[in-house]
């Protein structure tokens, strides 16, 4: 019996598990426990095909040796991995005359190299287009002359050279490539090597256009096969031939490698940070990102087609988008915006993606109840960036949901005020994932690349699925409607024209308000290196009101009405009428811009659980008194736009002097609002005005308020240490006048902790609640605790902190 590696020769104690797979034929799987009675289930593995396990004790006086000769009497030709307690892979040894006797995939090494060793540097991962090391231990002298070492690297269920889904590659590098061949990977012999004892370190490549996924390297040596190792080969943003590459490593960093993100709610006057734990280098998180593309519709159809198409980020990006939501079988996240989540968790709820993810993997692919777009969003960056992809989280404040590609926006009220639901719709907020690639698909010199919009929110179909991208964002900036994919629906996003109608008590409709100036404010995500926001708006479009614009959106409208909007390679379908840009560009007012001023003035951001006091000032340039009809309407809405429920509608009668302010107080009591507020946390104030002078003259003015939750206090009073117990105190105080019941804390934190959820006792009116919890960190950097305190009449409360975590 050979054994490789010296600490295998040496006397062993404590626990270890020896895994043994067959060269040829045959299954093995054992457990053993030296030196200890507790024994230790450990599976075997799959990758290599064992499915029996048996168990076997050792004791301390045994050797490697004699345990792996009586542990393999029953298997003449098997390979061994050596395992501790802690999981650290020891080495892989021969207890047969094969003519491989051992292979060190140098996994710390490697990982660290390819920026994977987040994810492990037990497991080796790997970025294409980047070499690798791995040293292979043969029972005879190599002959780079005459010896031949011929490997395999293949993935899928159906490996093909023509497909690039299987490279036949060696040392010396002799094997003749097919011309139809697509990504061949290479080998060469290390420096430093010693063929002439059997010790061979090997460089291997794989092309900077392979496939990404799990797979499965094996060697040949005269006349044996032997499988060496599996790996995931991931996308590589460090290399300048791959499609991903982002040549800034600051960028690299925040947008591969950073597991903290940011995501803006709100409105756009009122914008929230909300903090998120992508958590991308979790455990099992390259498995469970691999499983979400294997479980695809595309896949389903075409299995070797999908594997093979899996070198395109492109291709990748889409079905990302399809897989986040139930729309697709076996999709992660269910979305919901009834306010009715029976049977899962309010989307405000979730804080982190992993929780989500795994939750999926573990239920074997059960959809997660319930999502929302960041949610959607959140989780794809995460999916996104473990892969090597990267990828930001984007919200686009004042968002239109174009549904027939008009780029118009058709929004209706009530001669009350009151809003109405509508085909059309524009969001306080949306929130999407920008990807970084180039786009050869479209143009070849460029223009293209960089920055490109996916959206895994379920809105409109795209190529016959609910998917949505990607959109490169210079094409949104500059109108063109003809790209794929679905750049039409992205550019209406950030773009689209309002016009607001009244609905008379007849049902005719009357023209209120035009405004192209309202979609796409404030377009945000988080900056690089730190907690701040960093505007977008500019890279989405020209200023609104200049020229430039203006002569864009036209562009963009002819681009459609013209017919290019077909759904055709991935764009949307255009329903606007015939001679509509004409009717842009000769869109006139029919009448002189109202003499008549409206603003709605708050004193302070209103807090939920406090009663909500604003101000509507009316101001006017006529010269005479003004006798007007005054209706204020307050709505609870979602923040898609919708109405939630009417919260209260007051009518009065006002005189407006000339060359006077005209102040009405408005107050909206807490009581009055409570019921609407728990699953919502956003208010419209709207105001339709009749000049009862000339009851045809009637002014439209709206403003959404964001309520602001509570504040919670977090305290941590030790120094964080890697496996250490930390004490976290966190202080919430009952602002209102009424109990609080079921009430409960979420702690999370990539590298923290596990999601952990604390119940706590009913809070009475006016008392503190005080809260103390421990922590052990398992991984150093910077890391952030996340909390969520949710009770009967506030819902999913957020704070945040940042802790150093010392090795």
């Amino acid at each position: 019996m050979t054994i490789w590696l010296e600490e295998f020769t040496q006397r062993l104690c404590g626990n270890i598990m020896v895994y043994l797979f067959p060269v040829l034929f045959g299954y093995c799987s054992w457990e053993l426990a030296c030196g200890g009675s507790n024994m230790h289930s450990f599976k075997d593995l799959n990758a290599f095909g064992s499915d029996r396990a048996g168990a076997l004790k050792s004791t301390c006086s045994e050797t490697p040796v004699s345990v792996l000769q009586r542990a393999c009497k029953t298997s003449l030709n098997c390979f061994c991995i050596i395992r501790d307690n802690s999981a650290k892979t020891m080495g892989l040894v021969s207890t047969s005359n094969s003519v491989f006797k051992g292979v060190d995939l140098h996994s710390r090494t490697n990982n660290t190299e390819h920026h994977t060793s987040e994810i492990s540097v037990d497991q080796l991962i790997v970025r294409r287009g980047q070499p690798f090391i791995l040293t292979l231990k043969l029972a005879q002298p190599f002959n780079p002359d005459l010896d031949q070492l011929t490997m395999t690297a293949e993935t899928g269920n159906y490996p093909s050279e023509t497909r690039g889904t299987m490279s036949r590659f060696g040392v010396p590098n002799k094997i003749p490539a097919s011309a139809s061949s697509k990504a061949v990977w290479k080998a060469e012999l290390k420096k430093g090597s010693s063929p002439e004892t059997g010790s061979l370190t090997l460089t291997i490549k794989p092309p900077a256009d392979a496939p990404i996924g799990e797979y499965k390297l094996s060697a040949k040596h005269k006349e044996e096969k032997q499988v060496l190792a599996n790996l995931s080969v991931l996308f590589n943003p460090w290399c300048s031939d791959d499609w991903v590459f982002q040549p800034v490593d600051a960028q690299r960093q925040e947008y591969v490698m950073n597991e903290h993100g940011v995501i803006y709610r709100g409105n756009n006057s009122q914008i929230s940070p909300c903090q998120w734990d992508f958590a991308q280098f979790e455990e099992n998180m390259v498995k469970i990102c691999l499983k979400i593309l294997d479980l695809s519709v595309k896949y389903k159809r075409d299995p070797a087609g999908d594997v093979s198409a899996r070198c395109n980020p492109i291709y990748v990006g889409r079905i990302i988008t399809n897989m986040i939501h139930n729309e697709s079988t076996f999709g992660v996240l269910e979305g919901n915006w009834s306010g009715n989540y029976r049977g899962g968790m309010n989307p405000a709820y979730w804080s982190n993606s992993y929780t989500i993810l795994k939750q999926w993997y573990d239920t074997y692919y059960k959809t997660v109840k319930y999502g929302q777009c960041w949610v959607f969003a959140s989780v794809m960056c995460s999916v996104m960036r473990l892969l090597g992809i990267p990828c930001r989280v984007v919200t686009n404040f004042e968002s239109a949901h174009d549904t027939d590609s008009s780029l118009t926006i058709d929004t209706y009220f009530t001669d009350c005020g009151r809003a109405k639901p509508s085909g059309d719709s524009v969001w306080n907020f949306h929130v999407w994932v920008e990807a970084w690639m180039r786009r050869p698909d479209i143009a070849n010199n460029g223009k293209y690349d960089g920055w490109q919009v996916l959206d895994p929110t379920p809105q409109e179909k795209s190529e016959g699925m609910f998917c949505c991208g990607p959109a490169p964002v210079a094409a949104i900036l500059n109108g063109d409607t003809r790209l794929k994919y679905d750049v039409p629906f992205v550019f209406a996003e950030v773009n689209a024209d309002c016009v607001s109608w009244l609905i008379k008590e007849d049902g005719s409709k009357m023209k209120l308000l035009s405004d192209t100036k309202k979609v796409g404010q404030c377009i945000s995500t988080k900056a690089i290196g730190s907690n701040k926001r960093m505007d977008l708006t500019d890279a989405y479009k020209y200023r609104e009101g200049s020229e430039k614009e203006r002569a864009v959106f036209v562009y963009a409208l002819s681009s459609l009405t013209n017919g290019a909007g077909e759904e055709e390679n991935g764009h949307m379908r255009s329903t606007r009428r015939m001679g509509a840009v004409d009717d842009m560009k000769n869109d006139k007012p029919s009448a002189p811009p109202p003499q008549l001023h409206i603003q709605f003035e708050e004193d302070s951001r209103p807090v939920i659980g406090e009663d909500v006091k604003l101000k509507l000032v009316l101001s006017s340039d006529s010269t005479v008194t003004r006798l007007l009809s005054v209706n204020i309407s307050v709505q609870a809405m979602r923040y898609t736009g919708h109405p939630a429920g009417n919260i209260q509608t007051e009518v009065t009668e006002q005189k407006l002097l000339p060359g006077e302010d005209l102040s009405i107080p408005i107050l909206v009591p807490f009581l009055t609002y409570q019921k609407y507020m728990v699953q919502c946390r956003n208010m419209t104030f709207s105001t339709i005005i009749t000049d009862l002078q000339n009851k045809e003259n009637r002014y439209l003015a709206e403003r959404h308020i964001n309520l602001m939750d509570p504040p919670i206090s977090i305290n941590v009073t030790d120094e964080g240490r890697v496996n250490q117990p930390m004490t976290v105190e966190m202080v919430f105080m009952n602002p209102v006048e009424d109990t609080l019941r079921n009430c409960t804390l979420t702690v999370s934190g990539s590298g923290l902790t596990e999601e952990t959820t604390i119940k706590l006792q009913d809070l009475q009116q006016g008392r503190r609640l005080r809260v103390q919890f421990t922590i052990v960190p398992y991984r150093s950097g910077e890391r952030t605790l996340l909390l969520d305190f949710d009770c009967s009449l506030f819902r999913d409360i957020k704070k945040s902190c940042s802790i150093c975590v010392q090795a």
